[in-house]
């Protein structure tokens, strides 16, 4: 006997046994995860044999073996062959055997000492106020809120995290981080199509969500890029050279933080600012060294994180300006090997130019997004070949929110958001 269920974020659930389905409504996730426990829980019941129970909400998908005495347990391919094969699979709760008493060591008593110092003698075992306090410490290590082991807390059972579920956790802290002073990420390949404008927007996406905002994404490229049109437009069509034109007004000790939202566009849901490049079709302005400086000096006071979108020549002036501002520099490459060959060449023409140079190429960060659905075993090819040669390589798996139009955070497919919470965690542990 199997039950499956299919459950959205609002709390609305298809909850399918035995082939026959029914719709149910929860006022949340958890009270729709709550009543189809209960509806499972009464049918093995009912059966008075275990069945399997599969789920796919938005932590996942998973399978648990429940028993008619209420016990549940993650399944096994043994258990569930088990349950087809209409075997009975006992739950045998193992109790922890008892901890001896602790031996008390009896120290003989001994004859009072002469009066020396007061508190010594009569206060023997006063300890100083500063080694003293009355605050409790939290649980160290909070219950799973993920995957299977989530569910287990509806019967009061408080498990602990999986291994996957605490690096995600590692990887939230990482990105949650406010560093004092401004960082500036450069998201840099030579060649066009390589993915750096998608991976510009998920970055700043998992810095501003995690972080409370005040994260830029900034279109460095000499004349027209991309990810104005990539991203939500705001109620202007103001772009860097409307920044570079005020920009005394935004460096005046009277200018407010409200003051650059007439320059940015905000993203609703995913919590950062866009600075566009200069879209004039008609205009012939390419944006130079100094202007590169200039813009940045106005995004610092205002921003507490940077996000650097480039265009496709390292020779650039405005390239290079980048680069003296960058912090962490992340090369993006898809599962087309002269996109990744490009991304080599990347970091060789950093690493040749100077010191600083030479560091970022070093301990960069490579992110590899799956061109096709089928690219994961040359993804995986181009990861082995990148691992020398910087601090940390990531692959994104292939979705197709990033092909075209608007990217949207929520948009993204559960998987795809894990591995950019995770490239954005690898790219923090560099600033």
């Amino acid at each position: 006997m199997s039950i499956h269920a299919q459950t959205e974020k609002d709390g609305s659930a298809l909850i399918t046994i035995d082939g026959r389905s029914q719709k149910i409504k929860g006022k949340s996730l958890e009270d729709a995860r709550m009543i189809i426990r209960d509806v499972a829980l009464n049918h093995a019941a009912r059966l008075d044999k275990p069945v399997t129970f599969t789920s796919v909400d938005p932590s996942g998908e998973f399978t648990m073996l429940i028993h008619p005495n209420g016990h549940m347990e993650e399944a096994t391919e043994e258990s569930v062959e088990q349950v087809v094969a209409g075997q009975e699979v006992e739950a045998i709760e193992k109790a922890e055997p008892a901890a001896p008493a602790p031996k008390v060591k009896e120290e003989p008593v001994s004859a009072p000492a002469k009066e020396t110092q007061k508190d010594e003698d009569t206060y023997p075992s006063r300890r100083s106020l500063r080694e003293t306090s009355f605050l409790t410490n939290d649980d160290p290590i909070a219950p799973a809120t993920k995957g299977v082991r989530s569910w287990f807390k509806f019967l009061g059972i408080r498990p602990q995290p999986s291994a996957a579920e605490l690096s995600e956790r590692e990887d939230i802290q990482a990105v949650s981080q406010h560093w004092p002073g401004i960082r500036t990420i450069a998201v840099a390949n030579r060649k066009g199509g390589s993915n750096k404008t998608p991976t510009v927007a998920c970055l700043a996406a998992v810095y501003a969500r995690y972080g409370g905002g005040g994260v830029l994404a900034w279109d460095n490229n000499e004349n027209q890029g991309t990810l104005g049109w990539r991203t939500e437009q705001g109620t202007h069509g103001a772009s860097v050279l409307d920044v570079l034109r005020d920009q005394e007004l935004l460096m005046s000790p009277t200018a407010t933080q409200g003051l650059m939202a007439g320059y940015v566009h905000h993203q609703t849901e995913d919590k950062y600012d866009v600075l566009r490049s200069d879209e004039n079709d008609e205009g012939d302005h390419e944006i130079q060294a100094s202007e590169v400086h200039e813009a940045h000096a106005v995004a610092s006071r205002y921003f507490r994180m940077i996000v650097m979108d480039s265009g496709n020549t390292a020779r650039a002036a405005n390239w290079r300006a980048m680069m003296e501002h960058t912090d962490q520099l992340v090369i993006p490459t898809t599962t087309m090997e002269d996109r990744a060959e490009a991304a080599r060449l990347t970091l060789q023409t950093l690493a040749a130019r100077d010191e600083h140079g030479e560091k970022l190429a070093r301990e960069a960060v490579v992110i590899i997004s799956q061109w096709k659905a089928e690219d994961r075993t040359e993804a995986q090819r181009i990861a082995k070949l990148f691992e020398p040669l910087v601090r940390a390589v990531v692959i994104v798996p292939y979705d197709p929110a990033l092909k075209a139009g608007r990217i949207r955070y929520e948009a993204l497919r559960p998987a795809t958001q894990r591995a950019w919470l995770a490239a954005a965690a690898a790219v923090a542990r560099g600033l």
